[in-house]
């Protein structure tokens, strides 16, 4: 029986093409910014459409890593000891994923540093925006405090619970709060509701199962047999079962939106109209979140190793897909009557903000295949290593 990780195949593979994805995006995106500046996006702060691909890609990355530490938390902060074997790859690919995301967010500001003082000294604390980097900064240094402690010899899980229920509820309040930034402003309808932060936190915890799954099986070459007994019985066990109920919850919720903004003839809400039209709906909901559902139900399928990650890599996509749908489509209807927009507001994200997009898959997985190779992420308490 194989005890750890496997480094070989997989995961070097990985860290080398992410590395190559670093390299390649980061050289395109400078030249483009240093050239170009932010005109080298297609959106343009006096509107109709300010925020593009790479708040997409921010807001995708920011959620996946709340939710890598919502299953962390199993194990952290409720004490489910069959998630103690997959507890410290999930926090470090947290950090990798956040890092992702502060990464799109830094590029696709036009001066970042501005933030540290700007923020602080606006005394906007009405403002959900007001508040995020402060509970984006206080979950990182939960983080990398979590992570240090696991490292050490010694590490128990039921002595450091305080630890784990902190970084519980500071991942419970970043998905909250980014949710509401868009739940809070009533000028864009598609946006507005106060159930937004609850959808934001119920995918926030479907990306990090569907993430949790791939890189356990990415960190033991793709062979189940090469992985620990527990582990194992985790992905044959437990986990299945919770991916298939965290995507029975969003997939209501997608549903239950899209039905009533279609029903809804209230102003700015033809937005609905847009996303349902828009082929990539259909394929984020039958393909990459209604057919997942399926192969987790079918008792044939839902613990073949094949299956759970065709079905992990499925929800991924999906989940950026509805990341784009949301962000982009509360801003194509034109927020002034009377603009002169022939219809719905067209965009199309430029290479540079495709490069991004990459940079930051690039980061993500380079951090992670370093973390994979440096620590040993499969260590559980009482092992000896």
């Amino acid at each position: 029986m194989a005890t750890q990780a496997s480094f070989k195949g997989p995961v070097n593979t990985v860290f080398a093409a992410a590395a190559i994805g670093v390299g390649v995006s980061l050289a395109i995106v400078a030249v483009a910014l240093f050239t170009r500046g932010h005109a080298a996006f297609n959106t343009t702060s006096q509107g109709p459409l300010s925020w593009g691909l790479p708040i997409v890609t921010y807001d995708y990355f920011l959620l996946a890593s709340t939710g890598l530490a919502f299953v962390a938390s199993l194990a952290l902060a409720f004490g489910v000891r069959d998630f103690y074997p997959i507890a410290r790859r999930c926090v470090w690919l947290a950090l990798a994923t956040a890092a992702a995301a502060v990464v799109a967010l830094t590029l696709e500001l036009g001066h970042p540093l501005r933030a540290f003082w700007a923020i602080p000294l606006s005394f906007q604390y009405l403002s959900p925006l007001f508040w995020k980097p402060f509970f984006i900064a206080a979950y990182g240094v939960l983080l990398l405090v979590v992570f240090n402690r696991m490292t050490r010899p010694g590490w128990d899980y039921a002595a450091n619970r305080g630890l784990g229920v902190a970084l519980f509820v500071a991942a419970v309040a970043v998905a909250l709060n980014a949710g509401a930034v868009f739940g809070m402003m009533a000028m864009r309808p598609f946006w507005y509701g106060p159930l937004i932060p609850v959808y934001f936190l119920a995918e926030s915890f479907l990306s990090g199962v569907a993430f949790a799954m791939l890189v356990t099986y990415l960190a033991y070459g793709l062979d189940p047999k090469a992985m620990p007994d527990k582990a194992r019985a985790l992905l044959t066990g437990a986990m299945p079962g919770i991916f298939a109920a965290a995507l029975a919850v969003v997939i209501a919720m997608v549903g239950s939106r899209a039905v009533t903004g279609l029903w809804s003839n209230a102003e700015g809400l033809q937005a609905f109209d847009w996303m349902v039209g828009s082929p990539l709906f259909h394929l984020e909901l039958w393909v990459g979140l209604v057919l997942p559902l399926v192969l987790m139900l079918r008792p044939g399928s839902r613990n073949q190793p094949s299956m759970q990650l065709a079905a992990a890599v499925l929800v991924l996509v999906a989940l950026f897909i509805g990341r784009y749908e949301f962000v982009i489509g509360g801003q194509v209807v034109p927020l002034f009557k009377g603009s002169w927009v022939p219809g719905f507001v067209r965009y199309t994200p430029s290479l540079t903000e495709w490069m991004l997009l990459l940079l930051a898959l690039s980061v993500a997985f380079a951090v992670y295949a370093f973390g994979e190779k440096r620590f040993d992420l499969s260590a559980t308490p009482g092992e000896k290593r």
